[in-house]
């Protein structure tokens, strides 16, 4: 973006229009704000904005000679008040594609009594209803709308529709609407949730406990990023507490898993191998008695074979 400056409007190109007046080109430089127009000296009947990036009309000094104004393709969502003051002489206003929302954000341009020709072609402005009607009701003077002749027909509609206390009601829920409503913002979004009360301690007690720039610039840097200096230090003892126990739950959780995984890498624990030992031993056991029995047998027949004592021998 560029700021319209004094040696901008030196520089920028100076001509006699078709229509034989002096106009200045301002187009295409993306000016944010309208400024420093004294530097034209009051020597231009026309002076073109088209495609800046202006969002509101206002800033001019008193400019007598100024007739036209070419505003087309910029971000216009609200006007300056007392612009007749500024532009006593203005007639033509084309403000084709902009970011005009409400019927009520052109209240300011109905104190403008030498406006003949406004357009406001593809602005949201012109889908409202009794959209052409209220224009011509609150800028009476008008005669091409969007290019369009006003009508005797139309003039009379919008002083039937906005006249006596029904005409009075509804303008005024024209104006309700319009002072609900946030200029810049194309589309209704959800209000986003700002900082907290505590947040908004915290910050302060951080910026005032800094004690140099870098400091400085690192708080800055935070609030950038989203975080609140000295919110985890307003943590109170049972959210510590809790933290805490989640944390060793999950410790546990991932022991229990390496547990059982080493488990499943394992042929066989300690428990299979002492069972194994008792089995043998039981083994080695029996066959010992059975080994007993069997020389016990033995010896019984031994003691049989023999031959028993003959008497008188």
């Amino acid at each position: 973006m560029v700021k319209l400056s004094a040696e901008l409007i030196e520089q920028a190109a100076q001509y006699t229009n078709p229509v034989r007046d002096r106009e200045l080109d301002l187009r295409g430089y993306k000016i944010p704000v309208l400024e420093n127009l004294g530097a034209t000296l009051d020597q231009f009947d026309t002076i073109d904005f088209s495609d800046n990036e202006v969002r509101k009309l206002d800033g001019f000094p008193l400019l007598k000679r100024l007739k036209t104004l070419l505003l087309n393709n910029n971000r216009i969502c609200r006007f300056g008040e007392n612009l007749e003051h500024a532009l006593p002489s203005l007639t033509e206003l084309i403000l084709t594609s902009n970011n005009i929302q409400e019927l009520g954000d052109l209240d300011p341009l109905a104190t403008v009594k030498t406006l003949t020709l406004l357009s406001l072609l593809r602005n949201p402005v012109t889908n409202k209803k009794h959209y052409r009607l209220y224009v011509i009701s609150k800028i009476p003077q008008i005669r091409v709308l969007d290019f369009q002749k006003v009508k005797l027909k139309e003039r009379q509609e919008a002083e039937k529709m906005f006249k006596g206390k029904r005409g009075a009601q509804l303008a005024k829920d024209i104006a309700k609407r319009t002072r609900t409503f946030t200029p810049g913002a194309a589309v209704q979004t959800e209000k986003k949730a700002g900082p907290s009360q505590a947040d908004v301690e915290a910050i302060k007690n951080a910026i005032a406990n800094a004690s140099s720039l870098a400091e400085v610039e690192r708080l800055k840097g935070m609030l950038q990023a989203g975080q609140i200096p000295g919110r985890d230090l307003r943590q109170g003892p049972e959210e510590v507490v809790e933290e805490e126990e989640e944390e060793e739950e999950e410790e546990e959780q991932e022991e229990e898993s390496d547990v059982v995984q080493t488990a499943g890498e394992q042929p066989m624990d300690d428990g299979g191998e002492e069972n194994m030992d008792g089995e043998a031993e039981e083994e080695e056991e029996v066959e010992e008695e059975e080994e007993e029995a069997a020389a016990k047998g033995e010896e019984e027949d031994d003691g049989m074979d023999e031959d028993p004592p003959v008497n008188g021998s």
